[in-house]
């Protein structure tokens, strides 16, 4: 199977109202602009429906880092205008690279998130206890889609969901968002990592 490293997530609702007000996007824009830095452990569906466990490290603008459980020999890195993808089963020493800008991840990662001023939004619904975004890069709708779910009181992002140009599905299952003073950036440096396990 191609692994997409894009990730989405099918999401692990916290216990919460069964119902809930629909989250603005004006609101969700704000929570996500004040996402700094932070970590959570997280589940990822893959399209075939098998499982991924791992650690996800973020620092807004642009940068993710996707570190999977063993036995998965698999390390996601997104930085300087790049997703790198460490594989031990092809790639273990030398990133397999592509532009961020053509993921949907890019969506949630700029610099300043504003869902309602730009036409990126296809979809605003609510599922119970969360709502739901879908949005989609409008100039570029061959790069996929990203969903994600929200939690309310507090905002809280539970999950989000890739589908690529190609149709493949990932889903991204966060578990407590811990926001933290700051990382270190070695952990989002593509570059670094290959000179490390180069040594």
């Amino acid at each position: 199977m191609k692994r997409r490293f894009f990730l989405a997530g099918a999401a692990a609702l916290a216990a919460t109202p069964a119902f809930a007000d629909k989250l603005s996007l004006d609101a969700i824009s704000g929570y996500l602009n004040g996402i700094q830095s932070a970590t959570s452990d997280f589940t990822q569906v893959n399209d075939d429906g098998s499982l991924s466990t791992g650690t996800v490290y973020l620092q807004r603008p642009g940068r993710m880092r996707f570190e999977y459980d063993p036995p998965e020999d698999l390390l996601v890195m997104a930085g300087g205008g790049q997703i790198g993808v460490f594989d031990g089963r092809s790639n273990l020493r030398q990133a397999e690279r592509y532009p961020l800008r053509r993921t949907p991840l890019n969506l949630i990662l700029e610099r300043n998130v504003d869902l309602s001023r730009r036409r990126m939004v296809v979809g605003h619904d609510q599922d119970g206890a969360a709502t739901v975004v879908t949005a989609q890069d409008p100039e570029h709708p061959e790069y996929g889609t990203i969903q994600l779910q929200f939690t309310s009181n507090p905002i809280e992002l539970r999950q989000w969901v890739v589908r690529d140009g190609q149709g493949a599905k990932t889903t991204v299952i966060l578990g407590q968002l811990e926001r933290v003073e700051k990382l270190s950036s070695f952990l989002f440096n593509i570059t670094f990592e290959e000179e490390k396990r180069q040594r």
